[in-house]
């Protein structure tokens, strides 16, 4: 997720932070797994990106709503570098008790697996996924003076300027997008990377880059106050907070769905009972009317399964990474 801008973020990190130092309670011996009596001691929630950015927000918000339903007290602990995966390690190896969980994208745990050489986990084999809360796909954005009003409009403008046409990119998932959008149209579009998503908007604004593919997150806000134009999105479907939006798929970009999904994962091992608990914890956070306002807010639908369900879908991501990589021609890290 990207870094939100301004009052917004300060306005989320306040409503995902408030109360999180609340409610003290009894002891209740560490290696006791009674879920009637879990949490008995503090739960851990890790964050995998520093504090302030969109996904500890995100993060925080989700940590602070579980608690109202799974009691107790719930403390966010940052663990941040490796693109995220310093974090998933740190999950995969801790005591499978419950009190340590990773509210982050199963999806990016997935991707990680083809990302790097040696992620230092299997994700099928280190991780329990338990509930899901929202999916976001990319978008394809150009700035607000762009003579482009849909994406077929882009796409012309792209094939007739061949090689000297470019796009700019500033995570993974839309690496992978911007790459299958070339590989099925037979574009020569130049990728340019970016370290985050704000180094790139004078170049858009200026048209030293044809389009971006941005996370909603950031793209959103600039779209719905006119100062850019998100002419598709990566997903299958439409999303339900911006249905006049089309996807690439219909505008003429068959086969796209790159999509991020969040949710809340332990480590394998923990028992049935405390993972029932946990997940219809985070089930009932992800449910509330509240919850479906603030993900609009913060550019993503609601999108709430179960941990069987959840469970076979990072594995399908896993799966598809492993081909996307490929097609993107993503150079595995370390």
């Amino acid at each position: 997720m990207t870094q939100q801008n301004g009052v917004t973020r300060r306005t989320l990190v306040q409503s995902g932070s408030a109360g999180l130092a609340a409610a003290s309670f009894g002891s209740f011996p560490a290696g006791a797994q009674d879920a009637s009596k879990f949490p008995a001691r503090e739960v851990h929630v890790i964050a995998a990106f520093p504090a302030g950015s969109g996904a500890d927000v995100f993060t925080r918000y989700f940590a602070e709503g579980m608690r109202q339903f799974l009691g107790g007290t719930v403390i966010v602990e940052n663990r941040v570098g490796a693109s995220g995966n310093l974090a998933i390690n740190y999950v995969a190896r801790a005591k499978p008790d419950g009190y340590t969980m990773l509210i982050h994208a199963p999806s990016a745990i997935a991707a990680n697996m083809s990302l790097f050489k040696d992620p230092g986990y299997d994700a099928a084999k280190a991780f329990d996924v338990l509930a899901s809360v929202c999916r976001l796909p990319f978008t394809v954005t150009v700035a607000a003076s762009s003579p482009h009003k849909t994406l077929q409009d882009l796409i012309k403008a792209v094939q007739a300027k061949g090689d000297k046409a470019s796009y700019g990119t500033t995570a993974p998932t839309g690496q992978v997008a911007g790459a299958l959008m070339k590989d099925i149209l037979k574009l020569k579009a130049v990728e340019v990377p970016y370290r985050t998503a704000a180094d790139s908007v004078n170049d858009l604004e200026t048209g030293n880059i044809d389009y971006m593919m941005y996370d909603p997150i950031f793209a959103m806000p600039f779209h719905r106050n006119g100062k850019m134009r998100v002419l598709a999105l990566s997903s299958k479907e439409r999303m339900i907070t911006a249905p006049d939006i089309p996807t690439m798929n219909e505008s003429g970009v068959p086969g796209v769905d790159v999509v991020g999904w969040w949710g809340v994962a332990v480590p394998k091992g923990v028992p049935q009972p405390i993972k029932d608990k946990i997940g219809k914890a985070f089930t009932q956070m992800a449910e509330l009317p509240a919850t479906h306002k603030w993900l609009a807010e913060f550019g993503s639908d609601p999108f709430v399964i179960g941990a069987e369900e959840a469970q076979k879908l990072m594995i399908h991501d896993i799966a598809d990474w492993g081909r996307w990589v490929k097609v993107a021609n993503i150079e595995p890290k370390g």
